[in-house]
């Protein structure tokens, strides 16, 4: 075997950095172990607060060879909110308040109807908003000019009465653009401080959508109303630590006392004189110790006051762990009785790092009370920038309106040599000192800023330039306990699977299939290293890619053990067989794997969530398939070949058993001299299937495809549907309601298509509360929601249209890599006719098995199904036209229509084992997904099903005839 030393050296060393990274999981999931213990109380409930404080307590912490716990946490395995449980969310950015905002709030009646005209426009497009009001506008208004609207203050300084349609444009663009960001930034900000394992949060590509999922979350309406809170932008006075050291030092007394007698109950102590405290708080706040990296120092000396706060020039602050109880001792009635009525406490946005491995966080006083106004906002900021100062260290530029000039003026001239702090949704993100009064609302901000802390401060105090209100137009929420059972469904159908894969090897194969198997294990272990390291998280329907990814692995052996039998009954040695029957293979492995990784990467493209998931997961196995089939498993099978021959017993391993060995032996059918009876099949089944769907009032669409709200709702004992349904409808307004069964009797999915248009939290809590009120009928049942999903009607439509381009493009990029593997447009036409005969077929089974009772939904995951589908239908319809390539090489003669009929009747007949045995396999393992996988995966199971059947019937009976139908009888090159 060539590359022998290269293969076992990177197998080696992939093994080692799959190995590290999964001991990340195993130390996760035993310290995660470890917090449930402790915070379990006696009656076997876990406090969460008690879970929670021993993480915090360890985040910051090393905890495995040299890492954190938030390193540990970061590099484990992730598994997706299917599994995991917790808050799926899309927001969008309304572009409609941004153009306003930045009209002036102008009532032009063309920008109004442009706007609407936009708008109702976006519902069916898939162009920007943007660019939809451009058009209308132009329409509109043919002879009115753009800056005719926007040339006002806000924009002064960038468009002007005479600026052209493009140079408002490229304003507009800008600012739309930057509000998104703006808002990704705050969100991504508010959620570090919600305290989320591991959150994952995206702008999505060509929208003003941002994607957040927030793993773990077990209250839903609190994350919600964080995610779409309108961010508030406050400038705020300070008090510098002489101010309220009195307070800091009384403060220190109770916690000597509580430290010697932690048992008696605090009392109040009397503040010293202003003078006298602030020199003792000085004299025991002494600044951190710096090392040479310029990280504080940890001091583990000095009172209990010292050990809690450090200095920090004016003010003072705080160990990440200890935050909590620094919260905790503030929120107490006699520790507020010590520092002025007006003082607030806020902790800065970003810490300091300690030697220790923890981080210091700036504790800021604020003359601020509670619910108290800020003297000024972050309304009356018209643009900020980062920029550089004239030593070249970066800055901060931003500016002001005629109202928060003044107002700034009088704030700046009271506060000279004072801090002012810029608070983000209670958190300081800056506190720059006053060096004089700023007039005309132009101020610089300098500091020992980075250029991206710049920019990030930039983006802070832009927050407040515009109105952009954040709408939630998509989310899910599933509780713990259906995540774990969908583990249990998820873990259940991988290992059935494998074992099934294990078995059929050993059975059709003998011996060298436990080499394959070998093989397989290989794959798997990749696989998951492998999702590790790119941080990839695991889904459910990720975990049906693998339970695939199986299935279509044991192809590759199937076809290099087919060779390798060939060549052995052609006469040659063991291993001379073995290594041209490796060769013989590749090109077929290649092509069908290349041809599935273009599915995998367009369902990167426009799948989210679990689709996206699985895609992912699909192309890494598909990858790692090849490895481990084509070179791992020739080493294996080489050296077990070689121990054969060196104890005399080269004629036994033959790669057959008793029930494979006559089997598909000296097959000659006329295939191609059928086809006239197959087209009539597939044009019947497909006809029954539409008329089928017609009846039926077209397909039962899932929720992200028609919009609105889905719930699991979980009893006690068997409900009947018919009576929940009944229940419900005079609750939902008389609106659209449908319920079933979903992963066993004793729970039901409610999906209604009432407040579908309405997207606000109003809107959820109403119709919640609405389902809540329905189900009052079946208290003795004991309902329980454990999952809610909602998808707006307009991200319904989007996600649609993504399903339909998904499926246009996979068609086009498989045309041309056909066209480019096999150089004649007919192989190409054969193999889309053939894709789209099983996409047919698949959505017309769906509405013929719903005649007998077995609804199914259209959804993402169905999608993908039929995508997966079709990879794996060209995956073995590539197999066969290979096969006739290599045909016609090994005939260069051929010139007439019968010959052609008569090698690819030879060709189909010498790789029907492969596509029987391949056929098998897969159908085994998606058979075991489809009772296994419960209903999240029945859709996709039932698709796939479908599917390699006909995959397998189409590549025989469709593809390969239609090349013979199209014309081609002349002779391809070699």
């Amino acid at each position: 075997m060539r590359y022998k030393s290269a293969v076992i050296w990177l197998s080696t060393i992939i093994s080692a950095l799959c190995i590290f990274f999964l001991s990340f999981t195993w130390k996760s999931n035993q310290l995660k172990d470890q917090a449930i213990q402790y915070a379990t109380t006696a009656d076997g409930k876990v406090d969460a607060a008690k879970r929670l404080h021993f993480i915090d307590s360890l985040w910051k912490q090393p905890v495995y060879i040299g890492y954190t716990l938030q390193e540990v946490t970061q590099y484990a395995l992730q598994k997706g909110l299917d599994l995991e449980g917790g808050l799926h969310a899309v927001l969008e950015v309304s572009p409609v308040e941004i153009l306003r905002a930045l009209s002036g709030q102008s009532n032009d009646p063309n920008f109004e109807k442009a706007l609407a005209e936009a708008s109702a426009a976006q519902a069916t497009s898939t162009s920007s908003f943007n660019e939809l009001f451009y058009e209308a506008f132009a329409r509109i208004a043919p002879k009115q000019s753009l800056a005719s609207v926007f040339s006002n203050s806000v924009n002064r300084g960038k468009i002007s009465s005479t600026s052209s349609d493009a140079q408002v444009k490229r304003v507009i663009d800008a600012e739309i653009d930057g509000a998104v960001d703006r808002v990704y930034k705050i969100i991504q900000a508010r959620i570090d401080k919600f305290g989320v394992a591991n959150p994952n949060i995206q702008r999505l590509p060509g929208s003003n959508r941002i994607q957040v999922e927030l793993p773990g979350v077990e209250n839903p309406e609190r994350a919600r109303k964080l995610l779409s809170g309108a961010a508030k932008l406050e400038f705020v006075e300070c008090y510098e630590l002489n101010e309220y050291g009195a307070g800091l030092n009384a403060l220190g007394a109770i916690l000597e006392r509580e430290a010697k007698a932690p048992a008696v109950a605090a009392t109040a102590a009397a503040p010293a004189a202003k003078d006298t405290a602030a020199n003792a708080l000085a004299s025991q706040l002494a600044a951190p110790a710096k090392d040479s990296a310029g990280k504080a120092k940890a001091d583990t000396s000095g009172s209990a006051l010292t050990k809690l706060f450090i200095q920090m020039g004016n003010g003072i602050g705080v160990y990440v762990k200890d935050t909590a109880r620094v919260n905790a001792l503030f929120r107490r009635a006699d520790v507020k009785g010590f520092f002025p009525a007006n003082l607030k406490f806020a902790w800065a946005a970003k810490g300091v790092p300690a030697t220790n491995g923890d981080e210091i966080l700036a504790l800021e006083a604020l003359k601020q009370a509670e619910g108290q106004k800020a003297p000024l906002e972050g309304d009356v900021i018209t643009d900020a920038a980062q920029d550089f100062d004239q030593t070249g260290r970066a800055e901060v530029t931003m500016s002001m309106n005629g109202t928060g000039a003044r107002i700034w003026k009088n704030l700046t001239g009271a506060n000279i040599g004072r801090r002012i702090a810029i608070v983000l949704d209670g958190y300081v993100y800056s506190a720059p000192v006053i060096n004089g009064e700023i007039p005309g609302g132009r101020s610089s901000i300098s500091g020992s800023f980075t250029v991206e802390e710049a920019k990030d401060l930039a983006n802070v105090l832009k927050a407040g330039k515009l109105p952009a209100p954040t709408r939630i137009v998509e989310d899910a929420f599933v509780g713990p306990s259906l995540g774990a059972e969908a583990i249990n469904q998820g873990y259940m159908s991988m290992l059935l699977g494998l074992l099934l894969v294990i078995v059929f090897m050993v059975g059709y194969y003998g011996a060298p299939g436990w080499m394959a198997n070998l093989a397989l294990f290989f794959n798997v272990f990749f696989i998951a290293g492998v999702l590790v390291q790119i941080q990839a998280a695991l889904t459910l329907p990720g975990i049906a890619g693998i339970v695939l990814t199986l299935g279509m692995a044991v192809d590759a052996n199937v076809l290099i053990n087919e060779r390798i039998r060939e060549e052995l009954h052609k006469g040659k040695g063991l291993l001379e067989a073995i290594n041209v029957g490796y060769e013989k293979a590749l090109s077929a492995i290649l092509d069908g794997n290349i041809t599935t990784v273009l599915i995998g990467v367009i369902l990167i493209i426009f799948g989210s969530g679990s689709v996206k998931g699985f895609g992912v997961t699909l192309c890494i196995g598909l990858v790692t398939s090849v490895f481990s089939a084509v070179y791992i498993s020739h080493l294996l099978v080489n050296w077990m070949a070689k121990r054969a021959i060196k104890a005399g017993k080269e004629k036994e391993m033959t790669f057959e058993t008793f029930i494979s060995r006559d089997l598909f032996k000296g097959m000659n059918f006329d295939f191609i001299g059928k086809r006239k009876y197959s087209y009539w099949f597939s044009w019947l089944l497909i006809a029954a299937g539409a008329i089928v769907v017609i009846m039926q009032g077209g397909f039962n669409l899932g929720v992200d495809f028609k919009g609105g709200r889905s719930y699991v709702v979980e009893f006690n004992q068997a409900v009947p549907t018919d009576k929940v349904k009944e229940a419900l409808a005079d609750d939902f307004g008389g609106k659209g309601v449908e319920v079933k069964t979903f992963n066993g009797p004793t729970k039901l999915k409610v999906t209604t298509s009432y407040l579908v248009e309405d997207e606000s939290i109003v809107a959820n809590n109403t119709v919640r509360t609405a389902l809540e009120t329905g189900l009052k009928d079946f208290a003795a049942n004991a309902p329980k929601v454990v999952s809610e999903s909602k998808v707006g009607a307009t991200v319904a439509d989007d996600i649609l249209m993504q399903s339909f381009v998904s499926i246009f493009y996979a068609l086009i990029a498989i045309f041309i890599y056909i066209l480019i593997r096999f150089r004649k447009w007919q192989y190409s036409l054969g193999g889309i006719v053939a894709l789209l005969h099983d996409t047919l077929v698949v959505l017309g089974m769906v509405g013929i098995v719903r005649l007998f009772g077995f609804e199914l939904e259209i959804d993402q995951v169905f999608i993908a199904a039929v995508l997966t589908v079709i990879g794996y239908s060209i995956n073995d319809t590539v197999v066969v036209f290979d096969r006739i390539r290599e045909e016609i090489g090994v005939n260069p003669d051929l010139g007439n229509k019968a010959l052609m009929i008569k090698t690819i009747n030879e060709s189909i007949n010498h790789t029907m084992s492969r596509t029987v045995m391949t056929a098998t396999t897969v159908f085994l393992v998606v058979t075991v997904l489809l009772i296994f996988g419960g209903d999240v995966l029945r859709g996709f199971s039932f698709a796939m099903f479908v599917g390699v059947v006909f995959g397998a019937y189409s590549s025989i009976f469709v593809a390969a005839p239609i090349v013979i139908d199209l014309g081609t009888s002349s002779k391809p090159k070699k």
